[in-house]
């Protein structure tokens, strides 16, 4: 609850900003709350895959508790990642009269038909941290910038193999490093940026035989896992480790797109007698989302890093993207060229990521309020 109203908290202050400026519907802006006077008759519809990742219940919590603040109406739903339940839910809502839609999709390629009867209705889309493909359909999209979250994760898989520092220099360590390598679901977009991001930043070391992908699985076709779920990883690096290590070799790296993989695959590798943690021979295996099991277990030694995504910011720059397009503006963009989404290139604003090491858990995650130390202690939310 105290990130969902920190998130909020900060979408009022920029909502309240714009009101200042005279952007948007500044005319008619209520001078108490910094939203329009009649927002309590807009309804948005928020659309998220599933219940199953607490970063998706935080993310569908600080959006809609963000927006009840700025005065709207939220229909929140959640599809367990399921396409048809989710189509379902997207259909309803417009047919309850959602003036607005935020939509974090399952299956990117697979909402054309509830986009086009959201066009035929006037009802903007906002694509909430993944892109929505193959339709014109799409006004908005708020996400991180996943190039860029991909390049970290290798980078951080660098460093704890020791042939990077922290500070982006060389490294001690010469090699060669055994690796394996995970992506995410293929119907994910976020899934292919990230992994682009990773390999441009790994190639050059495997092309020079520093690291050696054993395996020969370089390509995302043959390393994506389907739902981003946490037992298809871990029954893959199982399988990695009987095809691939049942000759005495050991895989000392792992780069893995989010926690929930990274969980997986550090059971099959304990499993298999590695660890329990890096200082025992656990190898060094990435993450991403900050979720509060892998950040105690980085704060334990036993995952190396993670990737920080301040999902309180995205949920403001959600509720700020909704405010424009209801007052009849165009929402801020920063990025106007990266997300094609193969029939246009869709407008986004872009947020940074941070890598999340054991040394600086305090001053990103616990400073900030992220999560509590007894928190990060517990590995449990309170």
């Amino acid at each position: 609850m105290r990130r969902i109203t920190m998130a909020a908290a900060g979408a009022i202050f920029a909502l309240s900003l714009a009101a200042c400026s005279g952007s948007g519907a500044g005319s008619t802006d209520d001078e108490s709350t910094g939203a329009p006077a009649d927002t309590g008759d807009l309804t948005i519809g928020v659309a998220m895959p599933t219940q199953e990742s607490e970063r998706w219940i935080a993310d569908g919590d600080a959006v809609k508790s963000g927006l009840e603040k700025a005065g709207y109406k939220v229909d929140l739903q959640y599809a367990n990642n399921d396409i048809p339940t989710q189509q379902q839910q997207i259909d309803q809502m417009i047919t309850k009269g959602a003036d607005l839609l935020i939509l974090a999709s399952i299956d990117g390629t697979a909402l054309s038909n509830q986009l086009q009867s959201a066009a035929d209705n006037d009802i903007p889309v906002i694509a909430y941290d993944r892109l929505i493909r193959d339709s014109e359909n799409v006004d908005f999209y708020v996400t991180f910038d996943n190039y860029k979250v991909g390049v970290q994760q290798a980078t951080s898989l660098l460093v704890g193999l020791g042939l990077l520092k922290a500070d982006g220099s060389k490294g001690d360590a010469a090699g060669p490093f055994n690796i394996e390598l995970f992506a995410g679901s293929l119907d994910d977009n976020n899934a292919h940026f990230f992994f682009k991001g990773a390999m441009d930043t790994l190639q050059p070391y495997i092309d020079d035989k520093t690291l050696v992908v054993k395996s020969d699985q370089t390509k995302i076709e043959q390393v994506a896992t389907l739902r981003w779920l946490q037992e298809t990883a871990q029954k893959r690096m199982e399988d990695l480790l009987t095809s691939t290590y049942s000759d005495g070799s050991k895989v000392q790296g792992v780069l893995s797109p989010y926690d929930g993989l990274s969980r997986g695959i550090i059971t099959a590798l304990q499993n298999a007698g590695y660890g329990p943690g890096i200082d025992a021979g656990m190898p060094i295996v990435t993450g991403q989302d900050a979720e509060i099991a892998s950040v105690k277990l980085i704060n334990d030694g036993v995952q190396y890093s993670t990737i920080f995504k301040d999902t309180r910011k995205l949920a403001d720059q959600a509720v700020t993207s909704a405010q424009a397009f209801l007052a009849g503006d165009k929402p801020e963009a920063n990025d106007t060229e990266s997300y094609d989404n193969g029939v246009k290139v869709v407008p986004s604003f872009l947020l940074d990521s941070d890598i999340v090491y054991k040394d600086n858990i305090q001053s990103l995650l616990i400073d900030s309020g992220y999560w509590s130390a007894d928190e990060v202690a517990s590995g449990q939310a309170s």
